[in-house]
């Protein structure tokens, strides 16, 4: 008996079947703390600094685009 298989009547059989309450099974716990950081990180602030040097960045594009 190979427990591996998952082919109509394998461990995970069911679960695919059914779609599982949790598809992503124990990737689940880390896919949610990724975006609980991701979101934490979107919702911050862009430093003064960074601002400033994107600024300069967009002055010196639309120069460039001129000539």
């Amino acid at each position: 008996m190979n427990i591996m298989t998952n082919d109509m009547g394998g461990p995970g059989a069911k679960r695919a079947r059914t779609g599982g309450t949790n598809a992503l099974g124990a990737n689940s716990e880390i896919g949610r703390k990724l975006k609980q950081y991701y979101d934490g990180l979107v919702s911050e602030e862009v430093p003064n600094r960074f601002a400033e040097l994107l600024s300069q960045l967009e002055k010196a594009e639309s120069t460039q685009k001129k000539d």
